[in-house]
């Protein structure tokens, strides 16, 4: 069923929106929230368009863009805000990779892989 790149959410500061992707409201409303709030911040203080797409893997991935001729966009702003996500959002996203493999995936869950974390 999901054998290609899925997105999980998104937002564009051009048009002032977020995107929650409706195969994904069976998450906790706080990790809803955690998500929009970590999004709009993101395209609020630097511009452009955040999104985050799982792999056929699995794996959560953070994908950036912007218009090419958008000079308010900071680029290096981005880079940082990007790792600073995956600093302290490290644990969110396991999860999320965690959900997604279970529930979309149909992997089965390896509770001694999870014990050793």
């Amino acid at each position: 069923m999901y054998q290609d790149k899925v997105i999980l959410c998104g937002s564009n500061a051009y048009e002032k929106k977020f995107y929650l992707n409706e195969d994904f409201e069976a998450l906790p409303q706080g990790i809803k929230d955690e998500l929009k709030i970590m999004c709009v911040l993101f395209t609020e203080e630097v511009g452009g368009i955040i999104t985050l797409v799982f792999d056929e893997k699995g794996n959560l991935n953070l994908e950036v863009s912007a218009d090419e001729d958008d000079i308010l966009y900071d680029e290096i702003g981005s880079g940082l805000k990007i790792k600073e996500i995956q600093r302290t959002k490290a644990e969110m996203m396991e999860a999320l990779e965690l959900f997604y493999k279970v529930f979309f995936l149909n992997e089965e869950l390896d509770l001694d892989a999870t014990k050793e974390r």
